[in-house]
Order: structure tokens, then sequence, then C-alpha cells
């Protein structure tokens, strides 16, 4: 029964790395730049929610607050910071979104000082099968993650501004010349990732009541390893990426030995899934046109 319930925490902290790996992939895909800002976007929407939720003590009014200011956010700081920067070399896109995290940090340490806030969002309770005991916050983070990932599959793949989406990931240049507005497109692309980061902060704020102003560093680089696992710019590929994270990570920590392990074990596997096959688990090579 201990593997059951350690298999679905794996699955639910998985979901939450999953959620943040798509905005990662989603800006790759699409604008063709790695946003390393958005981690500490996850942090913006933990202290979002938890003003709010101390405001309202509605978690669930908390947490749509958060993914409306986190949109708004990711909207702001792709016009300021990224847009000026469409035609510049990766490398000073990279030197932009390394200074946007520090300027969040340090705008937040500001507001909210260095010490850590607890918050506590809600328990649920526990779910009872026999001599099955299931944590329910982790079922409604499983089925909320697979619920919002089903959801981004459908809007990328039915819709006409999805379809946009993936018409600017195939060839930029190409779906302009077919009316596509690429700002436009880029812009909503950071909306959606945005939203996404401040949904998975909730519910990492869920997990582990804690909130300070480094709190989106490590699941940021966690979910930016699961998104390069999957096959950066893979939807589908962040998704499996980020499961199978989390799972492994919940795994090392239920074993004592390997417990002091699962960070190295989790990068190690990044390194060779790499060897083996460069691309990611899903990823696809694109021939470069000359």
């Amino acid at each position: 029964m201990e593997v059951i319930t350690t298999f679905l925490n794996g699955l639910s902290l998985g979901g939450v790395y999953a959620l943040i790996a798509l905005g990662y992939t989603m800006v790759y895909g699409i604008a063709k730049m790695l946003n390393f800002a958005h981690g500490d976007v996850i942090m913006v929407g933990g202290y979002t929610v938890m003003v709010f939720f101390n405001l309202t003590g509605q978690p669930l009014v908390a947490a749509l607050i958060a993914v409306v200011f986190c949109s708004l956010v990711g909207v702001v700081i792709e016009k300021l910071a990224y847009k000026p920067l469409r035609g510049a070399s990766p490398l000073a896109v990279l030197i932009t979104a390394i200074g946007v995290s520090y300027l969040l940090e340090s705008l937040a340490q500001i507001i909210f000082g260095s010490s850590h806030k607890i918050v506590m969002l809600a328990d649920l309770g526990k779910l009872i099968l026999g001599s099955l005991v299931i944590d329910l916050n982790t079922v409604v983070t499983l089925l909320s993650a697979i619920a919002i990932m089903a959801a981004l599959t459908l809007f990328v793949n039915k819709t006409k501004t999805g379809k946009a989406m993936l018409a600017v990931s195939e060839d930029r240049h190409a779906a302009e010349l077919m009316g596509v507005s690429v700002n436009k497109i880029i812009m909503i692309t950071f909306a959606i990732g945005s939203a996404l980061a401040a949904v998975a902060g909730t519910f990492y704020i869920l997990k582990t009541p804690d909130v300070s102003t480094t709190m989106g560093a490590m699941p940021g680089i966690k979910a930016f390893t699961a998104a390069v696992i999957g096959g950066i710019g893979s939807i589908p590929g962040a998704m499996l990426g980020g499961i199978l994270l989390g799972v492994i990570e919940t795994v090392c920590n239920a074993i004592p030995a390997l417990s002091n392990f699962s960070i190295a074990i989790e990068f190690g596997l990044l390194i060779i899934i790499l060897l083996v096959k460069p691309t990611g688990l899903l990823g696809k090579k694109k021939r470069e046109k000359v």
C-alpha cells in the first residue's frame, strides 16, 4: 500500500513539474528562447496567493487572482524585456532573462522581506480505502494537473489561436506571410505560460506550505530538466518529463539509501537521456534551412 501512496505522490509532484515545464517548452517552441525567469513567476504566484488568501480566506479565489496577475506579469515581461530583443543573439536574451529573474526576486524581497512565510491553504483530509490512506490534496493536485494539461492540448490543436501557435513554432516567417500576428501569438504564449506557473505555484504551496523569494528556483530548474528530458518544444514531452521526474524524485526520497542523492539521480537521468537521444524522449530533429 505504501508503494501505491508513493506512486500517487510522485504523479502529483510530477504534475506540478509538468505544468511548469509546459511554460518553458511553449515559450521555447514558439519564441525560440529560454525564459529562465519562469521559475520566479512561480514565486510571484506564490506571494499573490498568500496575500489574497490572507485577505479573503478563500484558496480558490486567491489562486484565480494569482493566475490573472501572473498572466499580466508575463505579458509585461515579454513586452518590456524580450520584445526589444526579438532579433538579438540568444546570449543577449539569456542574460536578459537572468536579469529579469534577479529583478523579480529583489522586488519580492523589498516588499515581503527575506524570511519564509507559512501559508496553510487547505487540508482536504484523507481518503481511506481499506488499509490504503491517500492524501486528498495529492488527488486534487493530480486530477487538476491532468485536466489542465488536457485542456491545453485541446486548445493548441483545436482552436484558431492554438493552430497559429503551431504555425509560428514551425516557421515564424511563413506564418507572418500568411497573416498571423507573431507578436500577438508570442504575447499569448507568455500569458499562458505564466498562468500555468501560477497554478503550479498554488499546488506547490498546497504540498509544501512555504513561500519565499527563492521558492521557484529549484522547481523551475527541475521543470526545465523535465522539459529537456521530454523534448524541449514538445507539449507531450513536457508532460512526460514532468511526470517521470516527479515519480523518480518521490521514489528516491522514500528509499533512505537514495534520499540524499535524489537530485543527483534526476540530473544524472538528464545526462543519460541526452547522450542516448539528444532531442529528448519525444523531441524531433529539425533540419536547419541554409
